[in-house]
């Protein structure tokens, strides 16, 4: 897995832990597919570990059979010695007596079933109630059990009236939800935004399909992409189509749908819209050996052989499906959760673990979703932007080496196993639970390296294990040495690689624009404002394009004019441009407590052909109380380091990190391996 995303799953989690100390109730916000279920057993076993007077309540919806799901997921986590501190017991109406449902107290996870607890059910006639009064009463060396008890209520979009009505039994209310209900008060106290967990590639960005595309479009560019989802990522993609309810949806079946389907012979398609209805079906054999009720099972196998599902309500929450990577919405729901909850269905990365393992082809297509339909006015609109003509001049103009950290076995001197043969032998024994955990949570590479050495002799995986402390010690001083560990990257054959800009990419207006002309790209809308991520950006865009008339190198390119029909003239282009994250691959390697890359924001090449690279920061903040401004320089001084290596690595390139201040510019230069720190107008007249 890569480390962005470890670190931003690892960063929520204490955020959530620091403020479950101080609030009574809190919001926790992250994007479908973001890892939310195993956020939340991470932040109960580190609550856990502090305190042996708590117990979790986790509040789960009972259809989907979530309450299961998240039930197994946290079971999987504790035998794995993952998480130490959960033991975790699934709340059932199965178990009862006389008296009413019987909940064991030996447990300090309870996953509740949100529909087990309504009026008239048998654990509503006393049976939570008293097991509350139980844990909660007396203390420790009572009769009572003198515990807290911390409600988490999953999908707290949903309402929980049954459950509120017990609220004086519970000490913190931790809501978590991909779309929190914001007319009730859930406003986000901890957020994973969904910019984040794109640019982490822990979900996937979205391509929006054109209006007018109908259903056989849809189904059409599924068939492109099949055969190359299958090679390159050995899971077979799924298309979910979702249609109205009543009678439209036999409408939409009948006029639309299945017409577009009997096209494609080849494809296996599955609709389930409910058990009890004729508009069940399939064209797979699986009809004749399942019952209706397990048919969503045998479909989110990644390996399953449906390629399309149709479907109304039945998969908004608590279905996993990574392989999932299309939705053609025929129905407008109406509703901006409900949006947002199926788009979750399509944007679960489906290599999430090994992902830094696939090609960058490969990596492309797993952090890839198309969606047609799904139309929220109240979401950032999302912009293609393609660079001018068909791309291959700018590339051709544009080629950028960039810089990855070597691994450790490729240190000099260095041996993993003249490392293990100067280590003391250990007289203790200790847990090979304790062992594999304290390994787990290493760097992937030292993971990896474990493996490698162990591979003629099982036996050496305790060595290793018991000295890993030591080996990530050595690790993270030798990649941050990169005088050592950084070089120009190579591909197979020892050939440095040399990327350029992608010909196509995508941004989210989140309100902040510039115009700019004469220069790389154009917004495949024919629109001219062009979103940036921040103000800093935008001044910085303002004054690079400025300076590009008279220091960027030109290019001729052919483009239309809408004025004179469409005809094509020749223009000039200046040879820079803001460096769009999506499709992406330059980027530079660098190391903070993990590896990491950095993607400058801008990218401008002189007359002279020298390459300028800069990424923008500003210590004007977010306008939030949160922003920690020594925190934020820590990280220029990081990237600055990573620059300055850069810099002597690369000749003709000149790497800048350009602060905002207020209104005021602070420019560190990195060059030929020395720093300079410069005002805007020496950055001009340098440039």
């Amino acid at each position: 897995m890569l480390q962005e995303v470890i670190d931003l799953q690892q960063r929520a989690v204490s955020e959530l832990v620091d403020k479950v100390r101080k609030q009574r109730e809190l919001v926790f916000k992250a994007p479908t597919g973001s890892g939310k279920t195993r956020m939340m057993a991470d932040f109960m076993d580190r609550v856990l570990a502090e305190r042996n007077d708590v117990i979790f309540l986790v509040s789960t919806l009972s259809k989907g059979n979530l309450a299961q799901q998240n039930y197994y997921a946290f079971q999987k986590l504790e035998e794995k010695r993952i998480f130490t501190h959960i033991r975790s017991h699934l709340i059932s109406s199965e178990i009862a007596d006389e008296e009413g449902v019987y909940i064991p107290t030996d447990y300090n996870v309870y996953v509740l079933p949100r529909d087990l607890y309504k009026e008239g059910a048998r654990l509503a006639q006393g049976g939570l109630i008293n097991f509350l009064r139980c844990m909660t009463e007396g203390d420790i060396s009572q009769t009572g059990q003198g515990k807290q008890i911390y409600v988490i209520k999953d999908e707290c979009h949903q309402a929980t009236n049954n459950l509120d009505s017990l609220s004086l039994y519970f000490s913190k209310v931790i809501n978590f939800s991909a779309t929190p209900k914001l007319s009730r008060g859930q406003i986000p106290d901890v957020e994973i935004t969904e910019e984040a967990a794109v640019e982490a590639k822990l979900i996937k960005h979205v391509e929006e399909g054109d209006d007018n595309d109908t259903v056989e479009d849809a189904i059409n560019k599924f068939e492109e992409i099949k055969k190359a989802y299958r090679n390159l990522l050995s899971v077979n993609p799924c298309l979910i189509i979702q249609i109205s309810n009543g009678l439209d949806a036999e409408k939409e079946w009948r006029e639309k749908i299945f017409p577009a389907l009997n096209k494609h012979q080849a494809l296996k398609w599955m609709m389930i819209v409910d058990k009890n209805t004729k508009l069940c079906d399939t064209n797979d054999d699986v009809k004749k050996t399942l019952p209706v009720e397990r048919w969503k099972d045998y479909a989110k196998d990644k390996l399953s052989t449906i390629d399309i599902i149709i479907f109304k309500m039945v998969i908004s929450e608590g279905w996993d499906i990574p392989r999932a990577c299309m939705l053609y919405q025929v129905r407008d729901t109406k509703s901006k959760i409900l949006d947002e909850q199926v788009m979750g269905r399509v944007r679960r990365n489906p290599r999430l673990t090994d992902f830094e393992q696939l090609s960058e082809e490969a990596q492309r297509l797993a952090t890839t979703a198309w969606i047609w339909g799904v139309k929220d006015l109240t979401r950032q609109p999302t912009y293609t932007v393609k660079l001018l003509n068909d791309g291959v001049t700018i590339q051709n103009n544009i080629q950028i080496r960039t810089t990855r950290l070597k691994p450790l076995k490729e240190k000099n001197n260095f041996s993993i196993s003249e490392y293990m043969s100067k280590q003391q032998q250990d007289i203790t024994a200790p847990s090979i639970f304790d062992l594999y955990r304290k390994l787990s949570k290493q760097e992937n590479e030292v993971v990896n390296l474990c493996y490698d050495y162990v591979a003629d002799d099982v036996s050496k995986w305790f060595t290793y294990a018991k000295h890993v402390d030591g080996i990530a010690k050595e690790y993270g001083s030798y990649k941050c040495d990169y005088a050592q560990s950084m070089e120009v990257t190579k591909d197979e054959q020892g050939k440095e690689v040399i990327v350029s800009f992608p010909k196509v990419s995508y941004v989210k207006d989140n309100g902040t624009h510039e115009t700019i002309i004469d220069w790389i790209w154009c917004r495949k809308d024919q629109g001219t404002r062009i979103p940036f991520d921040s103000e800093a950006e935008c001044e910085w865009a303002s004054i690079l394009e400025r300076l590009a008339y008279k220091k960027a190198k030109e290019v001729k390119v052919t483009t239309k004019n809408e004025l004179e029909l469409f005809a094509e003239e020749n223009s000039t282009a200046y040879l820079w441009g803001k460096n769009f994250l999506v499709n992406s691959d330059i980027k530079f390697e660098y190391y903070a407590n993990g590896q990491h890359f950095s993607y400058p924001d801008f990218i401008l090449v002189d007359k002279n052909e020298k390459v300028h690279i800069m990424e923008v920061k500003s210590l004007n903040g977010d306008g939030t109380a949160t922003f920690d401004v020594q925190a934020y320089k820590d990280k220029i001084l990081t990237l600055g380091q990573c620059y300055l290596a850069c810099s002597r690595l690369l000749e003709n390139y000149v790497f800048y990190i350009p602060v905002l201040d207020g209104r005021n510019w602070t420019i560190h230069r990195f060059c030929n391996g020395e720093e300079s720190t410069i005002t805007e107008q020496q950055f001009k007249n340098y440039l």
